[in-house]
């Protein structure tokens, strides 16, 4: 089974050392290193606005670069945490073998590796977004048995010159094709660019979202990951924004992941799907249908849903995407198959296993169940969120729906029938509590729930405190109200943000 999945995969290390990545040691880096060339060793981490940071160590001879992969190295963590006192602030940045890949985009040959954090004392650094994912993902282990595997849903926008050929039309992108879709080739360089630094992609395509104006067009398009541990689902989703923008660098282009480019057409969601396993199997899955398990989660998501985006919904214009009339979810409630519920079971293969033989009916292979497959799907984050911390409270909202007595209870009070009529289906939500309005909003309710989020040292008051202070610091209460009509103030409030996430 090893060798097949080293066998094609595009990770180059993993070709050359003939094992996977979880297996990579010290040694394995210096003898890549050595016998390809390699000129520099680009230690990567996460800073707390999210994005990818970089430090860039040259290679001087062979016991340096022991003693940088041994040691790491230092960085001043006041200036990459707004919650970190700078009288105690120096870090260190300590490599994690088994992230190591071949920089895609670097003319100098060089090797990329994930960093985490770890204090003076040389212990993790508990407000680090990687180790409090981790924490999380413990102690949701620790106390049910039960592992989380996410994938995320990476929309975003590509921005350029109006082509006359082949104009795209508004609102029509969904899976089209070139030459009507005018930015597949980036998309497919970006592809091969994240797979190669460890991302497990499921598919690419276009999306819906289509503008064109007379001077600039804007393409929506989705990378969609496979379901990986939630420490590693954070990563690739941080990796692949960082080699989107590299590649849209590279072609002239602009790519945003804001959640709102432009009133009245469909914003940047980063929808984040996952499933409970135990024992490498789904354990939500029962007779071909979510088991109570499953309907657990997915009401430690509903309880926990206007507190969670604090971390998954970080800028103003992310309340513009969630706004009534809007195909976002602002009612929180959850139904199967029904996109305008906060959280869906969307359709899996838990009854189609012979699908494959009806199209083509000389195949005699046997299939794997595809029931393991099934997950829910959370569709409230967006391009703003800080991922890694989405997922960590993704975990401890897991835990807190498993281990409380009324969550079955409320899974059906709030139940969306997808078959219900749309008269019908208004009726019931009208009873249904809503998101927050603002990020003002969004840090209220986080610091009510903080005692679910701290509990067990996952979530550290520090962080607390300054995801908090930030989205208070917008100062956006009622902001939707304010800007009614108002198309200027709203170009303008676009524009701000458009290089979030």
């Amino acid at each position: 089974m090893k060798d097949s999945l080293v066998e094609l995969h595009p990770n180059k290390l993993v070709q050359f050392l003939d094992k996977l990545p979880e297996d990579f040691t010290k040694a394995d880096l210096i003898k890549f290193i050595e016998h390809n060339d390699i000129r520099i060793v680009n230690f990567r981490f996460i800073a707390g606005d999210g994005r990818l940071k970089a430090v860039n160590c040259g290679i001087n001879s062979k016991d340096q670069l022991d003693r940088v992969l041994s040691s790491g190295e230092r960085v001043d963590g006041s200036s990459l945490f707004s919650y970190i006192d700078s009288g105690s602030s120096d870090l260190y940045i300590v490599p994690r073998f088994r992230t190591a890949f071949l920089n895609p985009f670097s003319v100098v040959p060089a090797i990329d590796i994930l960093c985490s954090y770890y204090t003076r004392s040389g212990k993790p650094l508990p407000s680090a977004p990687e180790a409090i994912v981790k924490k999380a993902h413990d102690t949701l282990k620790q106390e049910t048995g039960l592992s989380l595997q996410a994938m995320g849903e990476l929309e975003y926008y590509i921005l350029k010159d109006t082509d006359s050929l082949y104009p795209i039309a508004s609102q029509k992108g969904y899976h089209e094709s070139s030459p009507f879709s005018k930015t597949e080739d980036i998309r497919l360089e970006a592809l091969a660019a994240i797979a190669q630094a460890g991302g497990r992609i499921k598919y690419g395509h276009s999306e819906v979202g289509n503008i064109r104006g007379r001077d600039q067009e804007m393409e929506q398009s989705e990378i969609e990951f496979l379901p990986v541990p939630i420490e590693d689902a954070a990563d690739q989703i941080v990796i692949a924004r960082w080699a989107l923008r590299t590649v849209a660098y590279k072609h002239g282009v602009t790519v945003s992941f804001a959640p709102k480019i432009m009133v009245g057409h469909a914003g940047n969601g980063l929808h984040i799907h996952s499933l409970l396993t135990q024992d490498n199997a789904n354990a939500m899955v029962e007779d071909n249908q979510l088991n109570d398990i499953g309907k657990k989660l997915v009401v430690g998501y509903l309880k926990l849903a206007p507190s969670l985006t604090a971390f998954g919904n970080m800028v103003p214009v992310s309340y513009l995407r969630l706004s009534p009339n809007q195909e976002a979810p602002i009612n929180i409630c959850w139904g199967d198959q029904n996109r305008s519920a906060l959280v869906r079971v969307p359709l899996g293969w838990l009854n189609a296993n012979n699908m494959v033989k009806d199209a083509n009916p000389l195949e005699i292979d046997k299939f794997p169940d595809f029931s393991q497959s099934q997950t829910v799907e959370y569709r409230c984050a967006d391009g703003s969120a800080n991922v890694h911390l989405l997922l960590a409270g993704l975990a401890v909202a897991a835990r807190h729906g498993l281990q409380q007595p009324d969550s079955l209870d409320l899974a059906e009070k709030l139940y969306v029938d997808v078959h219900a009529s749309p008269a019908e289906e208004q009726m019931m939500q009208k009873g249904l509590p809503t998101l927050p309005g603002s990020c003002w909003d969004s840090a209220e309710h986080l610091l009510k729930d903080r005692a679910i989020y701290q509990r067990d040292g996952v979530f550290s008051p520090v962080v607390i405190d300054g995801i908090s202070n930030q989205l208070q610091g917008y100062n956006d209460i009622h902001l939707r109200e304010k800007l009614y009509l108002k198309g200027d103030e709203i170009r303008k409030l676009v524009a701000e943000y458009l290089h979030c996430g």
